[in-house]
């Protein structure tokens, strides 16, 4: 056969001469090119004058086809005229001239070539010779057929394919989307996916699930604000879907445009489709308030009044905005009327924010809420991170930050669980340990008498030592940073009657306070002014003083275990003897109950947002109290807790962890919300007292021990993208 590009222009024959001309020139061009031995055929001649549907000039056309010569019929060229003018013509698609026999069908650059059986000579007869245009919308394909040649379409694409339903044996490859297939010829068995002709039945595309035209929505949405408008219009029609309502679409455009009384007149037309009443009320005042402050900024203060006086106050609908608007008509210029407002101005900006909140009232059926699939993703991103055990990073909202690709998983080994460092300067039991509010220092103190100041490296997270303040006879078990870390509280165990103030800058004592040597002074907390503090003790001592030591009020008859000041300013949380958490305020000298536990409370300390209490019970370990709802929240599992106190923490970004000392030598720590440990930290040999984490710092962690030590935990060191991927995949194993 002659390669396609020596083929002459296609000329279109009529009916009648389709089937005499197609077998004699079928029949004179093999034997003229193969010396009378027949070739494999690349195609099925055509066995009778009857129209059938043909794809647009395959590769293999053989020659004797191009040599037609009949005249095409007026209703013929009439049909194939709309063909010629569209646009959207087949580029690159493999064959590009069309048999003189067939029709030229091509849509987004797929056409699909179809050999079709001879229908009964009757029903040729008696629909004459005229082009029958077979039409699909939405991938279903219309009834009408003619005795002419048929074109099919569906939403731009040629459906041609053969799903393996059509005869073999020799017939011509069927297309799919554009990519040619082998196989038999789609209609000739009336298996195939093909159009048909002569009564083969057409089969229908399977409805779309209700989640999968949610999700061709959304796809359609998303493509649409990144301005692939034809890629849209393709995926709408080829699925069937709908991305909004027509009216939504038009109310849509004429908001965007600033034609506003059109976009009012599109609200009628919403009316119905919008579930709540007073819902089209909201969308006309937001309307009109843009409205209004565009003829503002343009200087038309009489269409602005107009609009207010006549559209805006008769909705009578928040009465309060519209006096604040009367108000920007004394604004002098448009950047007054826009700082004062707080609007971006006549645009796109405004309008797209309008846009924005007019979206929230009408139903998702109708126009999809703003950048929804963006919203999806974003949502799915963090309840992946919130459900990592692991995640102690920033929340970054920004999806560009992460990958859609994979799951969001963090390695254990990015989370302080591994000694970076043993500081030993103490040579004996450490009691406490503290972390500045700043996170550049840390405290400790220990039964030798001794508070040691070590400095934070901010870049390889090393401690050195910084001060050393002496003098505390009796040990320090417990340490209180001022609000603006200047000062340190320091105080001893249960027969220690004193306190010491310390300049931490200077390393000198500003105050050491006893009012009795009766009393007992073991828990202090400041005041978040930074100007008070409050101490007491298991004596029944409960004290407020200044910086320099004066008792400015106190009460009477609460034995103190452990302290804390809340935010208010006002309020003392104390936690007693009688196995509980009191409020005192110290102001109107009233107190209330809030926590109750069944054993007693050995210490305990507040989240940052005021929320949350984390307890160490004796016997029990670690309690989580909600401090608003007054209910034990959760009992974390593992530590083991007798009567010795023992500190426990939040930590972590957000404060999402809880740590906490233990007397079996081990750390451990928990994800606020599950109960069983995440991490046991092992190194110490003896009782752990106290832990710290660092504020400033989510992967810097300190504990203290009976052992004399201070360990300062963190991530695995040489941690690398490898070591990453494998933790990743025998965490998904």
């Amino acid at each position: 056969p002659a390669s396609p590009s020596s083929l002459p222009p296609a000329r279109l024959p009529t009916t009648a001469a389709l089937g005499e001309e197609t077998l004699a020139s079928a029949s004179s061009s093999s034997d003229s090119d193969t010396g009378g031995a027949s070739p494999p055929p690349r195609k099925k001649a055509r066995a009778s004058p009857a129209a059938a549907a043909e794809g647009a000039g395959e590769p293999g056309a053989s020659a004797g086809r191009a040599g037609l010569t009949s005249s095409p019929s007026p209703s013929l060229s009439a049909g194939l005229a709309p063909l010629a003018a569209n646009p959207l013509r087949a580029s690159g698609s493999a064959g590009s001239t069309s048999s003189s026999s067939s029709n030229a069908m091509q849509a987004n650059g797929a056409g699909g070539g179809q050999q079709q059986q001879q229908p009964p000579p009757s029903s040729s007869s008696s629909q004459g010779p005229e082009l029958g245009c077979l039409s699909a919308q939405n991938g279903e394909a219309s009834s009408g057929s003619t005795a002419g040649e048929q074109l099919a379409h569906a939403n731009g694409l040629l459906p041609s394919a053969n799903n393996g339903g059509g005869g073999g044996g020799g017939g011509g490859p069927s297309v799919n989307n554009g990519v040619s297939a082998p196989g038999g010829s789609v209609a000739e068995m009336g298996g195939g996916s093909g159009v048909g002709i002569g009564g083969s039945a057409l089969k229908k595309k399977k409805r779309l699930s209700q989640s999968d035209e949610d999700v061709i929505r959304l796809i359609g949405q998303h493509l649409h604000g990144l301005g692939l408008n034809q890629t849209v219009d393709l995926l709408m029609q080829e699925s069937g879907c709908r991305l909004e309502h027509p009216s939504a679409t038009k109310f849509r455009n004429h908001v965007m445009e600033g034609e506003w009384d059109k976009a009012e007149n599109d609200l009628n037309e919403l009316k119905p489709l919008v579930h709540s009443p007073h819902a089209i009320v909201r969308m006309k005042f937001l309307l009109l308030q843009q409205k209004y402050l565009e003829y503002l900024e343009d200087g038309k203060v009489l269409e602005a009044l107009q609009v207010l006086r006549c559209e805006l106050t008769p909705l009578k609908y928040n009465t309060e905005r519209i006096h604040i608007l009367s108000g920007y008509l004394m604004c002098s210029h448009a950047e007054d009327l826009r700082a004062k407002a707080e609007w971006e101005g006549k645009g796109t900006t405004s309008r797209s924010k309008l846009l924005d909140k007019l979206q929230t009232y009408l139903p998702p059926s109708v126009m999809l809420p703003p950048r929804r699939l963006q919203n999806l993703l974003r949502q799915a991103v963090e309840l992946q991170r919130d459900r990592c055990l692991y995640h102690n990073t920033k929340l970054d909202n920004n999806l560009d930050s992460v990958s859609l690709l994979i799951d969001h998983v963090c390695s254990r080994k990015q989370f302080p669980c591994y000694t970076q460092q043993i500081l030993t300067e103490h040579c004996n039991e450490v009691w406490f340990c503290k972390f500045s509010n700043d996170g550049t220092k840390l405290a400790t103190g220990s039964k030798d008498t001794t508070v040691i100041i070590w400095q934070v490296d901010p870049d390889t997270h090393q401690l050195k030592l910084l001060k050393t303040l002496e003098g505390h006879a009796y040990g320090v078990s417990y340490i209180a940073w001022s609000p603006d870390d200047n000062y340190l509280v320091a105080c001893g165990p249960d027969d220690c009657s004193e306190l010491w103030l310390w300049n931490v800058q200077t390393g000198e004592l500003r105050t050491k306070m006893s009012q009795s040597h009766e009393d007992s002074l073991t828990s202090v907390a400041w005041n978040p002014d930074g100007k008070r503090f409050v101490t007491g003790g298991q004596r029944g001592q409960f004290y407020q003083c200044d910086l320099d030591g004066n008792l400015l009020d106190s009460w009477e008859g609460v034995r103190v275990q452990c302290l804390w000041c809340l935010s208010d300013g006002k309020t003392v949380l104390a936690s007693d003897t009688h196995q509980r958490i009191r409020g005192y305020n110290f102001e109107d000298l009233t107190d209330r109950n809030i926590v109750q536990e069944d054993h007693p409370i050995m210490s305990f300390t507040i989240s940052k947002n005021g929320r949350l209490a984390l307890l160490n019970v004796a016997t029990q370990g670690v309690h989580l109290w909600d401090l608003q709802d007054r209910v034990l929240v959760r009992k974390y599992q593992g530590v083991t807790q007798g009567f010795y106190t023992i500190h426990s923490c939040f930590g972590g970004h957000n404060e999402d962890f809880i740590a906490s000392g233990s007397e079996d030598h081990k750390v451990y720590i928990w994800h606020k919300r599950s109960e069983l440990p995440i991490a046991e930290l092992t190194g110490h040999t003896r009782t752990v007292n106290c832990v710290s984490w660092n504020p400033q710092i989510p992967s810097m962690m300190a504990s203290a021990s009976d052992d004399g030590t201070v360990r300062i935990w963190g991530p695995a060191p040489f941690v690398d993208n490898q070591d990453i991927e494998e933790e990743c995949s025998s965490m998904d194993s």
